[in-house]
């Protein structure tokens, strides 16, 4: 490739992904208020576990709505971390729906995994680390779901390194952000199926398609199979465990070979929480 990359490791961070900054920025930014209320949130996994864990440092309750699907690993963690949980069919049921009427029961405020200031504020400190430890940068990969990340990435990147070029990447299954650069308005999709839990959402956000469509470079896809070369290169070659999501951006940079060549690269790595079991079972295939 002759390329340099930079990786920002958000597997190590807390919860084991980047949602950590996010939720607990949202958090922080309630009133006395709105925190005797409570928070409602809903996710497939890394939002519920960063949401739980900063409500528990803020004193704050919490119900988390999580597909009945959702890896075993990460429906446990936000459990533990003190949550209530309340599951629903991801093909059949609207988590949003779902949530909106828990927090309207309580008087609770909902906190989105991605379409929200404040959540996006906090999604981009983790490029701004990057650049801030690294320097400057040709170019920067992040994975695309619901946009959180990519969006905070992107308004850190106009800020620390303006030239830099910023590209989404989502499963090939799972296309709605291109679809709706390319079309320049929203797309909702079927729920995807792939195995990157955390990119299996249906649209991006008002907030988030916004900042994306002003600013992002492009946006790319990559398959299930390179998803998982990408994750036995994390475990092979830099003794590291990316969950299917976190290795989004890493698999696009290997797809673009020679054209990154010279170039200094930097890739998000979005988290690290995959179940033990579907983990094996991925690097045996």
């Amino acid at each position: 490739m002759g390329a340099r990359v930079f990786f920002k490791c958000e597997n190590f961070q807390r919860t084991g992904a980047f949602k950590f900054r996010g939720a607990f920025n949202a958090l922080s930014c309630l009133d006395s208020a709105a925190r005797a209320r409570g928070v409602v949130a809903f996710s497939s996994g890394n939002h519920a576990q960063a949401v739980a864990l900063a409500a528990r440092i803020l004193g704050i309750q919490a119900i988390i709505v999580m597909p009945e699907d959702a890896p075993p690993s990460k429906m446990q963690a936000t459990r533990g971390y003190g949550s209530q949980v309340v599951t629903y069919d991801r093909y059949r049921e609207n988590r949003e729906d779902i949530a909106q009427r828990l927090a309207q029961e309580r008087g609770a405020a909902v906190i989105p995994p991605y379409d929200h200031p404040d959540v996006i504020a906090g999604q981009g400190t983790a490029a701004a680390e990057l650049f801030e430890h690294v320097g400057s940068l040709d170019s920067l990969f992040v994975c695309l779901g619901g946009g959180g990340l990519l969006s905070g990435s992107l308004l850190s990147a106009k800020r620390l390194t303006p030239s830099c070029k910023v590209y989404g990447v989502e499963p090939a299954s799972g296309n709605d952000g291109q679809l709706s650069l390319r079309h320049g308005s929203i797309v909702r999709i079927e729920v995807p199926k792939t195995i990157a839990d955390g990119a299996q959402t249906q649209s991006l956000g008002r907030h988030t398609f916004e900042i994306i469509r002003r600013e992002v470079t492009d946006i790319l896809t990559v398959s299930d199979a390179e998803l998982i070369e990408c994750m036995r290169f994390f475990a092979t070659r830099m003794k590291i465990v990316v969950e299917p999501t976190g290795c989004l951006g890493f698999a696009a940079v290997r797809a673009q070979g020679e054209g990154l060549k010279g170039q200094r690269v930097g890739v998000v790595v979005s988290g690290g929480n995959v179940d033990v079991a579907q983990y094996a079972a991925l690097l045996a295939a």
